[in-house]
């Protein structure tokens, strides 16, 4: 079959195509998973670039898509046929979060899925949302799921909140399609004037061009009548998180699921502290989240924004591009 690994000590020059042997027949409780597709997250970009570093030869990428090709004995959730989709963290099965590192994490301290055919236990997936493509499906993995968490399962979003969104990734339009589906709405922001367009056309009801206002926070207050937002998805870190701590409102939230800012600054800790708003990290979710997710998805139609996909050879390629800052949405991986 055909792989992508890595050399160590990373880089998007030692990623390498290879063959190697497809793996058996599944045993007992595992399944054989024909994979389609894959999609490109900053955690995965991360692997490749050698900032979490990992063994030589290792294959990345942590979101898999695919078809069932074959069922160990006493599999009964799925069948052979069935079209799937990879869970983050495998061992994280249900209830609270008991895992705080990326050692079982395929695509870091497991191989992940930038090749054709993988057996794995058959809880390491779930069935992927009818109708969906198998890019489509692997968005869900880690982008999806993480906002699903995010304001769902964490935040209990309910109808007439309303939610900022920071830029345009995965994380942050799968945000903005759950918050509306929920009946929220929905504040945007982007440095493109272009993608600020596109962001109202999904439903976004106010936007702001960050650079052209650093005061983010400030006009975000004075879109809400000066009380603030209930929820942040905070995807950018030091660099965001003082804007977005003046963003929300008494006892909101910041879900702080990104830090693609550079790891320094003064935060205004005294003002998160008076407003006695809830400051929570979060890292993908449960199988059982992802479960409740692909439901919630089947139910009402709605489906990942793909802004480009790259053949599995072309994988660097798909980082290069993500560097760009570019796209709109996610950027996949189809083979």
């Amino acid at each position: 079959m055909k792989a992508v690994t890595l050399g160590a000590p990373g880089g998007l020059e030692r990623l390498k195509v290879v063959d190697m042997p497809e793996p058996g027949a599944p045993a007992a409780g595992e399944i054989r998973v024909r994979l389609h597709a894959s999609s490109v997250n900053f955690h995965d970009y991360a692997v490749v670039r050698g900032w979490l570093p990992s063994p030589d030869g290792r294959i990345p990428m942590s979101d898999g898509a695919g078809v069932v090709e074959a069922i160990g004995a006493g599999v009964t959730e799925f069948c052979a046929g069935d079209r799937v989709v990879s869970g983050f963290f495998p061992l994280w099965q249900d209830g609270p979060p008991t895992i705080a590192d990326f050692s079982k994490t395929p695509g870091d301290g497991l191989d992940g899925y930038a090749r054709e055919v993988v057996v794995t236990p058959a809880t390491w997936f779930t069935k992927a949302p009818q109708g969906f493509s198998h890019a489509e499906a692997a968005t869900l993995t880690t982008a999806g799921l993480t906002a699903w968490r995010a304001l769902v399962v964490e935040g209990g979003i309910k109808a007439g909140d309303t939610v900022l969104v920071l830029g345009t990734g995965g994380v942050s339009i799968f945000a903005l399609q759950i918050a509306k589906l929920m009946g929220a709405k929905v504040i945007a922001t982007s440095s493109s004037d272009k993608k600020l367009e596109r962001l109202r056309a999904l439903g976004a009801t106010h936007t702001i061009n960050y650079k052209k206002d650093p005061e983010w926070g400030g006009t975000v207050r004075q879109l809400t009548g000066g009380q603030g937002v209930d929820h942040v998805v905070e995807t950018g870190g030091p660099g965001t998180l003082p804007q977005s701590i003046v963003a929300v409102r008494t006892a909101g939230r910041i879900h702080l699921i990104g830090t693609l800012t550079p790891q320094s600054g003064d935060l205004p800790l005294t003002l998160l502290m008076i407003k006695q708003a809830r400051l929570q990290g979060l890292v993908v979710g449960s199988r059982r989240q992802q479960q409740d997710l692909v439901r919630a998805l089947e139910t009402n139609g709605v489906k990942p924004i793909i802004d480009r996909s790259f053949p599995l050879e072309g994988l660097a390629d798909a980082f290069r591009y993500e560097e760009t800052g570019q796209h709109f949405g996610k950027i996949c991986i189809e083979f």
